[in-house]
């Protein structure tokens, strides 16, 4: 699964459980719900949306202001970006988690299917993955009964493909998160070329630009549990060259056409 696979399928309920358990839940509050996947779906949506916008936008006006002195084409350019970028965004990460809903149909409707046709080679085969996980056989075949005969379906969903039934990925949520945060993140890079004055206007941008892309860097390490520093070196290192390039380009083109 793309986006990260369900822990469980329901919420841990202290009552549900032994007293021993219960008093050891109590105070230990810690998602596990099939809604912390949906969640984090947009949320690394959102991330990458953002991080887009100032990268792509901020190349782009930097590029054009290495050319011109004029603001209208660098404004020009910084909404035409914009525009073009959210939507691309928005399009592309609702075709990609779409494929990966559909995908997601068609594998729960095959394990229905075998429940339904086959439900004794289904029951070995669950028993079979709890034996693997290190339960004893006695006990992979109990765990496997009794999960069968609560859902079974949720059973071997979440076991064999790592998929909540009743949170499947949503794409309006990937596509309506990376769009706006695409926008958001745009318009920190165009604001910050327009608003200085002409020999300040590229210093500033570079500035707001690294401390954006240090702050998304930062955000997408501690979605992902990677090592902050090296996300954000690994972000605000793009994000530098791409704007190196653009300027270069810029003055290059700038000073043949002038």
């Amino acid at each position: 699964m793309a986006d990260g696979a369900t822990p469980s399928t329901a919420p841990l309920d202290p009552a549900a459980v032994d007293p021993e358990t219960a008093e050891a839940l109590d105070g230990h509050h810690e998602a596990h719900d099939g809604s912390m996947a949906a969640r984090l779906n947009w949320l690394r949506a959102g991330v990458l949306g953002a991080n887009d916008g100032i990268v792509s936008t901020a190349g782009l006006v930097i590029g054009v202001a290495a050319a011109t002195t004029d603001r209208g084409p660098v404004l020009t350019a910084g909404l035409a970006g914009l525009a073009a970028g959210a939507m691309s965004m928005a399009v592309g990460e609702y075709v990609s988690v779409s494929t990966q809903r559909d995908s997601e149909r068609a594998l729960i409707a095959k394990e229905i299917r075998e429940l339904r046709d086959e439900p004794d080679a289904e029951l070995a085969e669950l028993t079979g993955i709890y034996e693997s996980k290190g339960l004893s056989p006695a006990l992979a075949r109990q765990v496997a009964v009794e999960l069968t005969a609560h859902d079974a379906l949720a059973a071997h969903a979440e076991v064999e493909l790592g998929i909540d039934p009743e949170n499947l990925t949503n794409p309006w949520h990937a596509a309506w998160a990376s769009m706006v945060a695409f926008t958001v993140g745009a318009l920190l890079p165009l604001v910050a070329i327009l608003l200085p004055p002409l020999g300040w206007r590229v210093p500033v941008t570079v500035v707001a630009v690294v401390l954006a892309l240090a702050g998304t860097g930062l955000v997408s390490a501690r979605l992902g549990d990677a090592d902050a520093r090296r996300a954000t070196v690994r972000v605000v290192l793009g994000g530098l060259l791409a704007m190196a390039v653009t300027f270069a380009i810029g003055s290059l083109v700038g000073t043949q056409v002038g």
